[in-house]
């Protein structure tokens, strides 16, 4: 408890909530008398020993609820007991080097789902995550927590596996395995950037930044957010003055005969002046159409600020949202802060089970006349239709109407097609499809779609 309470007070300091000397140790022996096993109790207590003007209140609160879920800790009694089990069995397995690589095999194998979850725990409990300094550090912490959770035997036993390419059973053995893998590898990835978000070293504002960029959308912290938008404005007025003019892309070495023999007219024909051929690049007419259901949310919101703050660089741009049906957002985004119009939609429309079908379906019938061969339809979203119709037909028909069908997934590749995601049959009607949970995957995207041919 001792190791815990300083982590946690050192996770204070890193948010701006000064803690003295004299807190510290009002926070022990308060942490000794409320104990560390009712979650509400002990977070009201420490409040009382270290919090002071609202602000900082605020913060705090933040902070425990960012701590207990980096940490993996559980108000579940039982969830704790299978960690320190998981660790036993970990630190079992290092001792005995002759044991069969099969603990982290069979969870992984058996979808034991809270087993890997309390194991990835104990690892991260030894690694010791407070340790983190700077994004940097990101990749070292996640192999020390997979190789504490013994992914060096997983990667064996796939060796293995694949040593038999004849025996169809050892193959979709191994085919399941390298799946699970990936999903851990994301999984350690989401752990240790939320602790980043906790213990990394704020003194330096451009490293935040540059960390902030490459973190996933949906783990960053909301005291960040404020920052991340100043981030995506200055995104989008660097594609701005990229892209501001139309511009020709010249296929330099390809001449053009007939624009040559008219520049040269008045030189009796003779080529003293060579054309070359070129394509114009017209302002893209864009058509955006984002979820606005759980996690996606955080994604779809900075997508519709980065291109609400490119209308200039568009011909025409038409914003929609969605979760259980299709709206259009633009009257909500016109005319008012972004900050407010975000929460007005996210009222409105956000957090209902998704049905993609359905939003296609809207799309289709109501607003299809607005689709022709200069629009770009961008569609931000996990594809999880929870079960229902996919309606794949009109994703085909206003594939076959567009300019270009692009679809941005938050979720890793690896998660495509799996459990009630419909991904896959969505695939052939899109001509792009790209992971995109990051602010450089959306700077990306959106420098791709102004850049793109006529």
């Amino acid at each position: 408890m001792r190791q815990n309470l300083e982590r946690f007070l050192k996770a204070l300091r890193g948010m701006d909530v000064p803690v003295s000397v004299a807190e510290a140790i009002d926070a022990h022996r308060t942490a000794a008398l409320v104990g560390w096993s009712d979650r509400t109790l002990l977070r009201d207590a420490l409040a009382v020993a270290v919090a002071k003007s609202e602000d900082e209140k605020a913060r705090y609160f933040e902070c425990f609820d960012a701590f207990f879920a980096a940490a993996g800790a559980s108000r579940d009694p039982d969830r704790a007991t299978a960690a320190e089990t998981a660790g036993e069995t970990l630190r079992a397995a290092d001792a005995d080097p002759d044991r069969p690589a099969g603990d982290l095999v069979r969870m992984l194998l058996d979808g034991d789902r809270a087993g890997v979850s309390a194991a990835m725990a104990a690892a991260a409990g030894e690694v010791d995550l407070s340790r983190l300094r700077l994004f940097t550090q990101r990749g070292v912490f996640m192999r020390r927590i997979l190789d504490a959770m013994g992914i060096g035997d997983l990667e064996t036993e796939i060796r293995s596996l694949r040593a038999a390419p004849d025996d169809p059973a050892a193959t979709e053995r191994a085919d399941r395995l390298e799946d699970a893998r990936e999903r851990l590898i994301e999984e350690s990835r989401d752990l240790v950037e939320r602790n980043i978000a906790l213990f990394a070293d704020p003194a330096s504002a451009r490293l935040r930044e540059e960390f902030l960029e490459r973190m996933r959308l949906a783990n960053i912290p909301p005291r960040d957010f404020e920052r991340v938008r100043r981030i995506v404005r200055r995104m989008a007025k660097r594609l701005a003055s990229r892209h501001a003019r139309r511009r020709f892309n010249r296929k330099d070495g390809r001449l053009d005969p007939r624009r040559t023999i008219r520049s040269n007219i008045a030189h009796d024909g003779v080529p003293f002046r060579l054309a070359w051929r070129y394509t114009r690049v017209e302002r893209p007419k864009v058509v955006a159409v984002c979820d606005v259901s759980g996690s996606v949310a955080a994604t779809a919101q900075f997508l519709l600020l980065l291109l609400h703050s490119m209308r200039e660089v568009m011909s025409d741009f038409r914003a929609f949202a969605f979760s259980s049906h299709l709206e259009e957002v633009d009257d909500l985004l016109g005319g008012r802060p972004f900050e407010e119009a975000a929460a007005g939609i996210m009222e409105r429309i956000g957090f209902r089970p998704t049905d993609y079908g359905r939003t296609l379906v809207d799309l289709e019938e109501g607003y299809l006349d607005v689709i022709d061969r200069r629009t770009t339809v961008i569609v931000l979203g996990d594809g999880r239709n929870n079960r229902g119709d996919p309606r794949t037909a009109s994703l085909e028909r206003i594939f076959q109407r567009a300019k270009r069908v692009i679809w941005l997934n938050p979720e890793p590749r690896t998660f495509w097609g799996t459990g009630d995601s419909e991904m896959l049959r969505y695939l052939p009607w899109c001509h792009v499809a790209r992971v995109c949970n990051t602010l450089r995957h959306l700077e990306r995207a959106v420098d791709d779609l102004l850049a793109a041919r006529a």
